[in-house]
């Protein structure tokens, strides 16, 4: 990056922070000039963004799931080579105009060449522009020719697509740099397993009789109809020698007649798995397994299929039993053949038969595809003027948004302009929040957030087809006092579906300095509340005791006959008592006396300004701390939460937190009825009463106030003197005629 910088930038004031324009095509051409410092972010994340997903993934070069600085540069010099006019990035125009692409440079004719290529295969020819859907539609199609991979679809032979998809059907759809097509090490893959399987099925391709296919290729049956029934067959033989070893054990190798009773309970069927797991048949020492009669119902077709496939052909038609000594001839009959199956090859390939496998080997498909590898590999040049195009074509639409809200943070401070960190609008507590951001973590990004000195309520948001995400939404204008863990809500997201949110967890923070006004009196109000439901609660548990007491007393008194004894009246406790009652009145009653006199010894128009100096005193360190927290407000640490890397103070003004967070109000233009149907006529009447007898109270204040004044010092004992009372003489002094 070089040091030198002789462009004239132009700067912008927003939020406090002073910001650079990038919107000419000077600016572009110069941006690597521009020192990082003042760059408002330095990256950010490539998930988690309002904002075109392949965009960022063609911005990321290095696919670290971050655009840095290095990155956003690399794509401002591609639209200053390529475009003839830079600067019409900002107009973030949907589709490239071919005649905008300057072939005046090697890399611009490439970029043009490529385009005509993609309208000519799309059938538009003619076409005048290129557009990004036009582009992924012919890159989904015909793949990234020289990239070393052919999708089935550049294929023109039918043929040929038919070899390529049963290639990616056996080896897999993607290759290695995650295109899907087929490359040479598939191709390879794919014929060594061919040649693989061809090799150990000639292993089979003996006459009938042969070790491996005793019974041609009817051994393949009879192999499978035995191993269906081998592990139950094995199981019977093995309780018959257990029978033999032990008589004892006969009854039990049969099972219990309570298990049989268990199962005569329930409602049963020829194929349920109770009666599956019953023997095969009623094993006794040295007993033959029966073929018809006497077999457990649920495996009598299987024991049908294994007597016809495997059986008669190896042992001998007629057989009605097979004793154990049979079994294992049959099991050595099969045994070469169960190995040749073991030694099983070219499995990737085993779907599309032996016969397909040597029409692939002998039709010469394997040069047809090798053949197209070497076309796509000739087409190398051309690939990275596709490369470019697909570059081009979406930071000619995109960049200048992203420049928006990296460089500089206009769309933020534009209300009319959504960013993209913006993930949609909650509704909550008669508020609007326009600044919302998705959140994978909201314990890891509470951590950060928590810097931003922004009140902020992480909601988990549900939809009922099952989809979930969390928002952290940012409130700045209102209160705070309702917006509670639980409080329910809607979500709006970018796309414009409603999900049900829910707050989950808070960072507190104050929103504005009148609800740091109102919030001691508040906790007063809050503390004050709290201690009278305790007492309350604590003198209702000691009723219920001393009630209870009293009745279980009276309970055992009346059992044992004894009269019942009433507690006299301790009259010198209850002096007690009402002695502490009387000196706690009279000592808070002596306080608002001493505070009154005071009070009522000023001029009236200093009465005013000491009941706002309370107040001040009362409010006035809440009001401070919050002024002061509101002037921190920033939303940078709000977005490093989320991994972005942000390089300025970006300031949230109470100006601005107005516009972040609506409040309900009713329109201007609206037509409101005051007269409410439910309200307490009489209750509003009292009020009204009330109101009329304090103002009645306050000009009688102020009309004999002298009067007032000096009944109220009188009585408190003042020292103020009554008015018309004559003045104490001095001693000694005559009185005068």
């Amino acid at each position: 990056m070089s040091a030198k910088n002789e462009h004239a930038w132009r700067f912008f004031r927003a939020g406090g922070l002073d910001q650079v324009r990038v919107d000419t095509a000077d600016d572009l051409r110069h941006l690597a000039e521009l020192d990082p410092k003042h760059w408002v972010a330095l990256s950010c994340p490539v998930k988690g963004l309002e904002f075109d997903r392949r965009t960022l993934e063609l911005l990321d070069t290095d696919n670290d799931g971050r655009v840095r600085v290095p990155e956003i540069l690399a794509a401002a010099a591609l639209l200053v080579a390529v475009l003839k006019d830079p600067g019409s990035f900002r107009r973030c125009e949907a589709e490239l105009p071919l005649a905008a692409i300057d072939d005046a440079s090697e890399r611009g004719r490439a970029v043009l060449a490529a385009a005509r290529r993609v309208l000519s295969a799309l059938g538009r020819p003619d076409a005048a522009a290129v557009s990004p859907a036009e582009l992924d539609a012919f890159l989904a199609k015909r793949g990234r020719p020289g990239d070393g991979v052919v999708p089935p679809e550049a294929a023109e032979d039918p043929a040929d697509r038919r070899v390529l998809e049963e290639i990616l059907a056996a080896t897999g759809p993607e290759n290695a740099g995650g295109a899907r097509g087929v490359d040479t090490a598939k191709l390879e893959a794919f014929f060594a397993a061919l040649a693989e399987r061809d090799a150990w099925w000639r292993g089979c391709e003996t006459p009938a009789g042969s070790p491996v296919m005793p019974l041609g290729p009817a051994t393949v049956e009879a192999h499978a109809a035995c191993e269906a029934v081998r592990a139950k067959v094995e199981d019977y033989f093995t309780r018959c020698r257990l029978a033999e070893f032990d008589p004892r054990s006969g009854a039990a190798m049969n099972r219990s007649e309570a298990d049989y009773a268990a199962l005569a309970a329930r409602e049963l069927s020829a194929d349920s798995e109770a009666v599956a797991a019953l023997p095969l048949a009623q094993a006794g020492p040295r007993r033959a397994l029966p073929l018809e009669a006497g077999l457990n119902p649920a495996w009598a077709a299987r024991m049908a299929g294994f007597r016809a496939a495997a059986v008669e052909p190896l042992l001998g038609a007629g057989r009605t039993e097979l004793a154990e000594s049979d079994w294992r001839a049959l099991l050595g009959r099969l045994a070469p053949h169960c190995a040749w199956l073991a030694a099983k090859r070219g499995a990737a390939v085993e779907k599309l038969g032996i016969a397909r496998v040597r029409e692939l080997l002998a039709g010469g498909a394997r040069e047809r595809i090798a053949e197209l590898l070497r076309r796509d590999a000739a087409m190398a040049s051309e690939a990275a003027g596709l490369a470019d195009l697909e570059r081009l074509v979406r930071y000619r639409r995109d960049l200048h948004v992203l420049l928006r809200n990296f460089v500089n943070f206009a769309s933020f401070y534009d209300p009319e302009t959504p960013t993209v960190f913006d993930a949609g609008r909650l509704y909550l507590d008669q508020r609007t929040c326009r600044l919302c951001v998705g959140v994978d973590n909201p314990a890891a990004h509470a951590t950060s957030a928590g810097h931003s000195r922004l009140f902020l309520a992480y909601c988990d948001c549900t939809r009922p087809g099952g989809e979930k995400m969390t928002v952290v939404a940012a409130f700045t204008q209102g209160d705070s006092q309702y917006l509670t863990i639980g409080r329910n809500g809607i979500f709006f997201d970018r796309q414009g579906r409603d999900w049900d949110a829910t707050i989950g967890k808070v960072i507190e923070n104050p929103i504005s300095i009148r609800q740091a006004f109102w919030m001691p009196y508040r906790r007063l109000s809050r503390f004050i509340s709290e201690q009278v439901e305790k007492f309350g609660a604590s003198k209702d548990k000691a009723a219920h005791e001393a009630a209870t007491a009293g009745m279980a007393g009276t309970v055992q008194a009346a059992e044992a006959g004894k009269p019942l004894r009433k507690e006299p009246f301790d009259i010198g406790k209850f002096a007690g008592i009402f002695a502490a009652i009387g000196l706690a009145v009279g000592a808070i009653g002596g306080a608002m006396a001493a505070m009154l006199a005071a009070f009522f010894k000023l001029a009236w128009w200093q009465m005013p300004l000491a009941l706002g100096g309370i107040m001040l005193v009362v409010s006035g360190p809440a009001m401070l701390i919050a002024w002061l927290k509101l002037r921190q407000r920033t939303l940078g640490a709000m977005l490093e939460g989320n991994g972005w890397a942000i390089n300025g103070r970006i300031k949230v003004n109470m100006l601005l937190g107005n516009q972040l967070t609506e409040v309900r109000r009713v329109p201007l233009n609206a037509r409101l009825a005051l007269k409410d149907p439910f309200e307490d006529r009489v209750a509003k009447r009292r009020r009204i009463y009330v109101a009329i007898l304090v103002l009645e109270a306050v000009i009688a204040l102020v009309i004999w106030w002298p009067e007032v004044k000096g009944l109220f010092l009188r009585a408190v004992g003042g020292g103020g003197a009554a008015p018309n009372a004559e003045a104490p003489k001095e001693p000694g002094a005559a009185s005068k005629p």
